[in-house]
């Protein structure tokens, strides 16, 4: 037996308020466990631990905890790039999404990996001045 429009509509909005729950919960803790601390539970990042480089959101918890306390001078030097480009991508897709276009071509791919690996070769130059912070003791 098929489900049917009302079904389909309920198993939709426990899943959008199960992923509501999901994020809330995740800044939570990111907001009460400061990632600019050595030793906070949070996974390394695993393409910094093979290359020795700092990724395109490397830096992006911190930066998170940073605005969730105000810190929007500490969100910056975190990571200005996922600051500054999630928003865009998000406003940008939902002004595709509201004139029934695709969301993602193979441009707008192929723009935002020329992006992301333009960030990760400026981000790693030697005396760049915005890298994540971590804090002593």
């Amino acid at each position: 037996m098929a489900p049917d429009g009302t079904q389909t509509q309920r198993t939709a909005r426990y899943a959008a308020l199960g992923t509501g729950v999901a994020v809330a919960g995740g800044l939570v803790y990111v907001g009460l466990v400061d990632p600019h601390r050595p030793g906070s539970l949070f996974p390394p990042c695993p393409f910094k631990m093979i290359t020795g480089w700092d990724c395109p959101a490397c830096g992006g918890l911190r930066m998170t905890h940073d605005l969730l306390h105000g810190d929007f001078a500490g969100a910056v030097a975190d990571n200005v790039f996922v600051l500054v480009g999630l928003p865009l991508l998000v406003l940008w897709g939902l002004w595709r999404w509201k004139r029934a276009k695709p969301l993602f071509t193979w441009f707008t791919g192929a723009t935002v990996l020329v992006a992301l690996a333009a960030w990760t070769v400026v981000r790693n130059l030697p005396g760049f001045p915005l890298v994540p912070t971590v804090l002593d003791g």
